[in-house]
């Protein structure tokens, strides 16, 4: 079908400030909207402070105003562009709870502005703990056992209902500000009392406490004519109790079953046609390691870093499909811009892996608690790709820009740690976390015990103990037998190793190991992400680097390989 009729110029909101707990996600998704009104000839006004972004350069937007997102300025602007309708999804929390108050305040009808895609309702059902819990049960999704407080006193009763420990969320936040896991009444009081100050509702939701359950999370597309796919799974490194942002995140999962994956796909999708989600969502689940139970966490109606993080791994586009979606389009009639073949109702397959890792600046800040949770501290992160789990987690750290060569061969390694001390850290995680899990297993401990003590699935334990066992080989290799010289470096950098990295373990140079590299004619190859696993040919060059392959995909002119 053709675009909504009488939209001519729209009004999208920004994110507003870059600060901790709210990164340059939104940035991305933001731009790619304004690149999607623009293919169809709508004018755009953008409002958003942050002038550090790509969204606000004169090129993207026809009117940019850098004022902050509260109702007040945004009625402001309203009256002076007269909108047609307004995109609420594109700018992270702020931007979704500026709409919400917008709606509310009936700015929006008063002057006749549309909201675009998502509803304000199905944004509502989200947001309000009570609404969503309510909505989830409607949709055969269960989630876990709970109830919705205004007060501390109102707290304390639902708490002792349910047992400690206790998770607080809080309604109308983002990057889990203001909640936190209670084991006791001290503790409940303490972060309910921050949670009230901190929700646009004054509401927290007082929940079932599920830590060291499996977290999964499904990016989910819907057109307004009920066409659904799945672009993403994602599956995190890290257990529940640790927030998706301060986790290390694979995609595709890892670990899933192909029940379990269905399973939840089937759920993912039956609650975001129940919701009326008209473009992305997030749906984030909790997962028993040992059944099959399941129970919903959370649904952003809007992009996130999840969402930033997914389309970047698949080469989806996802915001600005959601943007095109939102004005009228449906899936079959979009093209899948990768292939340049496909319709955008085609969900992608993967042939290689993803890993994201977050960055954190803690050392930035005196007397820092290093200690990570529920509330996210991160400012950043890195991805990579590779086609098994080493070598992307070892790309991974070395993007972080933190002086690790890799997950194993850093000079900081050698430093005496008690065991104690180590075992208490994979407890209680700080942002160092799998540098304590490569430690661990250095010093012996069993992969059981490290599992017990952190809830990470022993794939990903298994796969970091790998790393570790060619760390050990390349110490004791004998540089006088070429044939397992080669034999060995080649296995390394399939998993991940820098020249830098094996140079440290073999006491040499850098330029020694590139040098015997070469030597060897073990050089990477260039493969192409083509988002549907080889199926259909690319038509971008969305490329990765790995020695995880036997040529390139692309034809490479005038390059000399390293």
């Amino acid at each position: 079908m053709p675009k909504l009729e009488g939209i001519k110029r729209v009004l999208i909101l920004g994110s507003g400030a870059v600060r901790i707990g709210q990164a340059g996600e939104f940035d991305y998704s933001g731009s790619q909207a304004l690149k999607a009104m623009k293919e169809e000839g709508i004018e755009t006004v953008l409002v958003n402070p942050n002038i550090a972004t790509i969204q606000t350069d004169p090129g993207f937007a026809e009117k940019v105003y850098l004022l902050p997102l509260v109702p007040n300025y945004i009625e402001r602007v309203i009256e002076r562009e007269k909108p047609d309708g307004i995109l609420l999804s594109f700018g992270g929390q702020t931007a979704l709870n500026c709409g919400v108050e917008l709606a509310k305040s009936g700015v929006l009808d008063k002057h006749n502005v549309k909201v675009l895609g998502t509803p304000i309702r199905a944004i509502e059902i989200t947001e309000d703990r009570e609404l969503f819990r309510n909505a989830m049960g409607e949709a055969g999704v269960k989630v876990l056992k709970s109830a919705t407080a205004s007060s501390i006193a109102g707290a304390l009763k639902i708490a002792e209902g349910i047992g400690y420990p206790i998770m607080v969320r809080v309604a109308y936040t983002l990057g889990g500000q203001g909640s936190g896991v209670a084991y006791n009444k001290d503790d409940l009081e303490e972060i309910v009392s921050r949670g009230l100050a901190q929700s646009m509702i004054s509401q927290v939701l007082i929940e079932q406490y599920v830590g060291k359950w499996k977290e999964i999370e499904y990016e989910v597309v819907r057109d307004s004519m009920d066409n659904c796919i799945t672009v993403c799974n994602m599956e995190n490194f890290d257990p529940m109790g640790i927030h998706t942002g301060e986790s290390i995140v694979v995609a595709p999962s890892q670990t899933l079953t192909n029940k379990e994956y269905h399973t939840l796909r089937e759920a993912s999708i039956r609650v975001i046609r129940y919701l009326g989600i008209v473009g992305e969502c997030n749906i984030q689940y909790a997962l028993d390691p040992k059944s099959l139970d399941f129970y919903a966490v959370e649904v952003n109606a809007r992009l996130s870093r999840s969402s930033a993080l997914a389309s970047k791994a698949t080469g989806y586009p996802l915001a600005y499909i959601a943007a095109k979606l939102a004005i009228g389009y449906t899936l079959p009639e979009l093209t899948n811009k990768v292939t340049g073949i496909t319709t955008a109702c085609f969900e992608p397959a993967l042939d290689y892996l993803v890993v994201k890792i977050p960055r954190w600046d803690l050392q930035k800040f005196i007397n820092v608690n290093r200690h990570i949770g529920t509330q996210m501290k991160s400012v950043g992160e890195a991805m990579a790709i590779g086609r098994c789990f080493e070598e992307a987690i070892q790309k991974a750290i070395r993007m972080l820009d933190i002086g690790a060569v890799g997950l194993v061969g850093n000079v900081d390694e050698v430093k005496p740690e008690p065991l104690d001390h180590i075992k208490y850290l994979l407890s209680n995680p700080t942002d160092e976390r799998i540098f304590k899990v490569v430690k661990a297993i250095k010093r012996e401990l069993s992969i059981d015990e490290i599992y017990s003590l952190t809830g990470i699935d022993k794939w990903f334990l298994y796969k970091i103990q790998n790393i570790i066992k060619m760390e050990e080989r390349l110490k004791n290799l004998n540089l006088d037998d070429s044939q397992e010289l080669e034999r060995i470096l080649k296995k390394a950098k399939q998993l991940g190793f820098s020249d830098e990295q094996i140079a440290n373990c073999l006491n040499t140079s850098e330029n020694e190991i590139r040098s015997l590299r070469k030597r060897f004619k073990i050089l990477p190859v260039i493969k192409q992400i083509d988002t549907l696993a080889a199926e259909w040919p690319a038509q971008t060059n969305y490329l990765y680097a790995t020695y995880g392959g036997e040529e390139d995909d692309i034809i490479l002119y005038n390059c000399t390989s390293t």
